[in-house]
């Protein structure tokens, strides 16, 4: 089988990671194969911000925490030192699905590249608050952006677990 093919059975969330930083050019591969996702009409309506300052990968994980409804000092983003946040312009009528074929590639891409990754959502909560609108004006993101998700990122604390079994009668033939 091919290697998409073989990644696409093998990747896993991870929800465990080393401290390690990740490259800034590994980083900007990943983002790139992101940018590559298919799009409605080639709109390509999607961003991709990167996220490697700590105290801002942080802010963040606490603003995700609150939306959440956790306890102060849980992290979800499970340690990972690097995140990349996927935004979908709210004009386009196929943002989501944008949004979501662009975090698909990134956790591929992640894998491919010998990294963890994991989606976190609440991203979209985030950025239609007051605090989320701020970093988007900050980071000089103008428009009505719709937050997708995160992937978090980084070098896996753990082995990466066998695939569970797929569920029978997924797929129909007609």
């Amino acid at each position: 089988m091919n290697e998409i093919l073989n990644a696409m059975k093998a990747r896993r969330s991870c929800r465990a990671y080393k401290p390690d930083a990740v490259p800034k050019e590994l980083l900007d591969q990943i983002a790139e194969a992101g940018l590559y996702a298919a799009s409605g009409m080639n709109q390509q309506a999607a961003r991709i911000v990167i996220v490697t300052d700590r105290a801002l990968r942080d802010r963040l994980s606490e603003m995700n925490r609150k939306v959440g409804g956790w306890d102060a000092g849980f992290d979800p983003f499970y340690g990972a030192p690097a995140l990349m946040i996927v935004l979908a312009d709210k004009s386009c009528r196929t943002a989501v699905y944008d949004g979501s074929l662009v975090m698909g590639n990134l956790m591929l891409a992640a894998h491919a590249s010998g990294l963890g990754s994991c989606w976190i959502h609440r991203a979209k909560e985030e950025f239609e608050s007051e605090e989320g609108r701020a970093l988007l004006a900050e980071w000089g993101i103008e428009g009505d952006w719709e937050g997708i998700g995160h992937c978090i990122l980084g070098y896996r604390a753990d082995e990466l677990p066998a695939p569970p079994e797929r569920k029978p009668g997924r797929i129909k033939e007609v």
